[in-house]
């Protein structure tokens, strides 16, 4: 999917919502930047997908992009009602600014309009080519990159945020695996040889008060995430799904 951008205003802003235009694709603003894309794109997708189809997700870490995503779905009643329910989530720890976007992606285009595709992709790479050095957002950033390189100065620092509680789901990637709805007949060594499939184990631990609770630590975290979404939801008795995510740091 291609760089969709909402019509800014002359500020180089999003205009406002006063008259916004209700379509396929949301764009979304003040993510944490610190979060890998991969993961940042894995994230809204799994938080969107309750609503319905997600077509795409775009994410990118270049300077004019990022702490923003676009997030496309099949039709722009499911697009509506997940803005309407999300908006506002703190997505790690940072809460989503939601608007709607002012063009169509080109996975909503391919999926409603294919034969404008072709059409849509050129009307796009032509409007890139002008605006790209006319683009009020990207003058902005090198206005700012370059002012910081004269005097060295720091960006601001953000108003102090309340302490939301992350959801379990939602945790950025740890070496360590939290382990929920075990059997309570589950030993040591059981996990051990489920575990150790997947390369780099370095630990189980178990608790002996809590015993349908675990944790599972790897090397590193590449490691723990393939062993995470590999087993997440896997039924260890035949009955009980257990669930995987990352500890809290």
């Amino acid at each position: 999917m291609q760089d969709v951008t909402p019509t800014l205003a002359d500020n180089g802003t999003p205009e406002p919502e006063g008259d916004e235009i209700v379509s396929e694709t949301l764009y979304i603003q003040n993510l944490n930047e610190k979060v890998k894309i991969d993961v940042l794109k894995a994230s809204l997708r799994g938080l969107f997908k309750s609503y319905g189809e997600v077509l795409d997700v775009v994410a990118h870490s270049n300077l004019r992009m990022r702490g923003q995503a676009f997030v496309s779905f099949a039709s722009p009643e499911i697009a509506q009602k997940a803005m309407k329910e999300v908006r506002g989530f703190p997505l790690y720890s940072k809460p989503m600014q939601i608007t709607f976007a002012r063009t169509r992606s080109d996975a909503v285009v391919k999926r409603l309009d294919a034969a404008n595709l072709e059409q849509h992709t050129s009307k796009r790479a032509e409007q890139k080519r002008r605006t790209r050095y006319s683009n009020p957002l990207k003058q902005k950033f090198k206005a700012k990159r370059m002012a910081a390189e004269i005097d060295g100065a720091a960006a601001a620092p953000a108003a102090r945020r309340p302490n939301v509680q992350m959801p379990d789901e939602y945790l950025p990637p740890n070496k360590i695996l939290f382990l929920q709805n075990l059997p309570e007949s589950v030993t040591k060594d059981q996990l051990m040889a489920l575990f150790s499939q997947y390369p780099n184990l370095h630990e189980v631990r178990l608790i002996p008060t809590k015993k349908d609770i675990a944790f599972v630590e790897y090397m590193d975290e590449g490691s723990a995430g393939i062993a995470k979404d590999a087993l997440h939801n896997y039924k260890l008795d035949g009955e009980n799904k257990i669930k995987i995510t990352f500890a809290r740091k």
